[in-house]
């Protein structure tokens, strides 16, 4: 369970990030508070993420030319596929600019698979 100690641990790793990383990944975290309002914000190996009722739906993570979107599920991407043509992605990471994020009607597509996978039923963001 995280707790709201967990959300200073994500200011603290946005904070330790040089521009515009930081800048990318914040746009892409209220993006995310946007989609699941009720998602609690803690750090999962390492990076931030996002759970609900427990499971986490989403998180992020920066590297050293380029951002991730963490789907914490490796199916997620896959059923995506024409939706992410644009960008590069692994089973379990979907890379993006460091100084662009995801448009959140993409964040929102990626949050709904996940939800329904991981909390096994529908979900009409």
């Amino acid at each position: 369970m995280m707790t709201h100690m967990s959300e200073n641990e994500v200011d603290a790793y946005l904070d330790a990030l040089e521009e515009p990383k930081r800048s990318t990944l914040e746009a892409l975290r209220r993006s995310i508070l946007e989609v699941i309002p009720e998602a609690e914000q803690g750090m999962s190996y390492g990076v931030p993420a996002f759970t609900v009722e427990g499971k986490v739906i989403a998180g992020f993570a920066a590297f050293k030319n380029h951002l991730s979107y963490l789907p914490h599920s490796g199916s997620v991407l896959a059923e995506l596929k024409a939706d992410l043509a644009m960008y590069k992605t692994s089973a379990g990471a979907l890379q993006f600019p460091v100084d662009r994020s995801l448009p959140t009607s993409l964040v929102k597509k990626l949050i709904a698979v996940r939800k329904k996978q991981a909390l096994n039923r529908e979900w009409c963001g």
